[in-house]
């Protein structure tokens, strides 16, 4: 437990230099919300997962590269991840630039509210499938689960991911940030077709439960 409080402390002052130094200033009050809330989100999956799924917390909190895990998945995780390390000061100085008022706070207060919605939709994942590791592998024992919120679509956390990505530059105030979560978005479809794609060849049940559940990241969409 305590190695995985040292990993979100060293997370949060990550976030806290990437946030408050492109920034210039050390009063930023959206800057703060974000920072506090990638803090007490985190250290709240940890204590929940802790409790509720040991295994889980042990896959979510190791390495982005692991034994098993698909070739391309490495590559597209190391890119994605060099893509939020750019994405998320360079939000910070777009907002810092316009002099911090050009998003309306009313919207700022929804990409908060978007930010609350992506972490309750993680927990509801986590809740229903023990098998939501961060990198494309087949674990021993995985089989498909179909309750919860993948009875609504078949990536949940994928669909979840979409409103940290819209509400994060809302909340700083980037017009630029949320330009560019586009390309964040594109490439989590990209991940959730080549995922399905191993899912379809590994686990005897998942076409079946494809037919069941049309949609991949939105009802009724796509």
């Amino acid at each position: 437990m305590i190695g995985y409080m040292v990993q979100l402390l060293a997370w949060t002052a990550f976030i806290a230099a990437a946030i408050l130094w492109p920034a210039g200033r050390l009063d930023y009050p959206a800057g703060w919300v974000l920072i506090a809330m990638f803090a007490l989100g985190g250290g709240a999956m940890i204590l929940w997962l802790a409790k509720h799924d040991p295994k889980l917390l042990r896959e979510r909190m190791a390495p982005p590269v692991q034994r098993g895990q698909k070739p391309w998945d490495r590559v597209w995780l190391t890119l994605f991840m060099i893509g939020f390390c750019i994405w998320l000061p360079l939000s910070s100085w777009d907002a810092a630039r316009a002099g911090f008022t050009a998003i309306p706070f009313w919207l700022q207060v929804l990409g908060a509210a978007f930010i609350l919605a992506e972490g309750a939709g993680v927990w509801w994942t986590f809740r229903e499938n023990s098998f939501a590791a961060p990198v494309v592998k087949l674990q021993e024992g995985q089989r498909t689960i179909d309750t919860g919120p993948y009875a609504i679509v078949r990536h949940p956390m994928y669909a979840s991911a979409l409103f940290l990505f819209i509400g994060v530059p809302l909340l700083l105030g980037s017009w630029l940030g949320l330009a560019l979560a586009a390309l964040f978005i594109i490439a989590i479809g990209w991940r959730a077709v080549h995922e399905e794609a191993v899912l379809r060849a590994e686990l005897d049940d998942y076409d079946a439960y494809a037919e069941r559940v049309r949609y991949r990241l939105f009802p009724g969409i796509w």
